[in-house]
């Protein structure tokens, strides 16, 4: 989520693309206005996260060599099993 909003106009948008997309990177949400409406919302990309089932997959498909011992696979299954429930943090967070 970004750290802060800032609402700037759709000109000043258009004049410094560059530096709506420097606020951005440093962890802002830009909310570009027209006659204070908003238009349109420039925010950080989520960033991109691998499910374990992803990775075994492409582990089986690299012919991957990796092994996991007992006591890894037994942890890993506790974890998801003590975390069923589907991640949903607030909008403010």
């Amino acid at each position: 989520m970004a750290d802060h909003s800032i609402h700037i106009s759709e000109a000043e948008a258009a004049s410094d693309f560059a530096g709506v997309l420097a606020r951005v990177r440093d962890g802002a949400e830009v909310v570009i206005e027209r006659d204070k409406l908003p238009v349109a919302v420039v925010r950080p990309a989520a960033p991109h996260v691998r499910m374990l089932s992803e990775s075994l997959r492409l582990a089986k498909e690299h012919a991957s060599t990796a092994t996991l011992d007992a006591d890894f696979v037994r942890d890993l299954k506790a974890v998801i099993d003590s975390h069923r429930e589907p991640l949903h943090p607030p909008a403010w967070d």
